[in-house]
């Protein structure tokens, strides 16, 4: 994965992320826009198979790179209760 910054003001956050789909970023998306703080999340992936996925992230308080921590995290802490779920399932 890499990440590209195109626009970095203090409300807005446009950002290129190379190597990944619409799984990571439309989880990314629905996580941010349960903030309050967060007025929109969007991406768009110009080609659906050679495009880059663009996000863009724009917060009403805070920046949107607190506003995308906090979701990762978010989504982090999801996916280990997944897992433990998961890996207790009885066969």
């Amino acid at each position: 994965m890499e990440l590209k910054i195109l626009e970095d003001k203090k409300k807005l956050l446009r950002f290129e992320i190379k190597g990944e789909g619409h799984t990571l970023c439309n989880a990314l998306k629905n996580e941010l826009i349960k903030d309050s703080n967060v007025e929109y999340a969007t991406y768009n992936i110009a080609h659906p198979l050679i495009g880059i996925p663009e996000m863009i992230v724009k917060t009403k308080q805070g920046t949107p790179r607190d506003a995308i921590i906090k979701a990762i995290e978010r989504l982090r802490k999801r996916n280990k209760s997944f897992i433990s779920a998961f890996k207790n399932i009885k066969k």
